[in-house]
């Protein structure tokens, strides 16, 4: 199941307060490469785009992957911009919707944390037909056994 809208805040103030960190780095980079699909707020889901969108760099045209600009001031640049013209992330964001930017999402937010997020933001909901189908199977096979003990009887 994506990130609700508590999850997918940390995340967001994660990216946009600890960028300057080495120790995040790579780790803000992975997440900017996930499928917007994480997200469910449609207003978080339109700030991670500009984030990832934003911070986008590319080293060349041809062989390197894409690569994102994390740390110092291009990405001071583009949070700042998010926070003080957030028309600019999209036409329906107010200045509400991006206020908690730039601000640390707390020591509860570990590296246990973001591995826990990473799994949250590609947690699939199983479907709940073959969930019924077992409980079939369960009561078809009880009946058949407890017709089999009267037949024995």
């Amino acid at each position: 199941m994506p990130l609700d809208a508590e999850l997918g805040k940390k995340m967001l103030q994660l990216i946009t307060s600890r960028y300057d960190d080495r120790h995040w780095r790579k780790r803000i980079e992975k997440t900017l490469s996930l499928p917007q699909s994480g997200v469910t707020d449609p207003v978080q889901q339109q700030i991670f785009m500009y984030l990832k969108l934003g911070l986008k760099a590319y080293k060349s045209r041809r062989a390197d992957p894409d690569s994102w600009i994390i740390g110092g001031y291009a990405t001071k640049e583009v949070i700042n911009r998010a926070k003080f013209q957030p028309q600019l992330v999209g036409t329906s964001i107010k200045n509400e919707d991006v206020a908690f930017l730039g601000t640390d999402p707390g020591e509860d937010v570990t590296e246990a944390w973001w591995e826990e997020m990473l799994v949250q933001w590609f947690d699939v909901p199983e479907e709940e037909k073959p969930v019924e189908n077992n409980e079939d199977s369960q009561s078809a096979s009880s009946e058949s056994s407890s017709t089999i003990k009267s037949k024995a009887s």
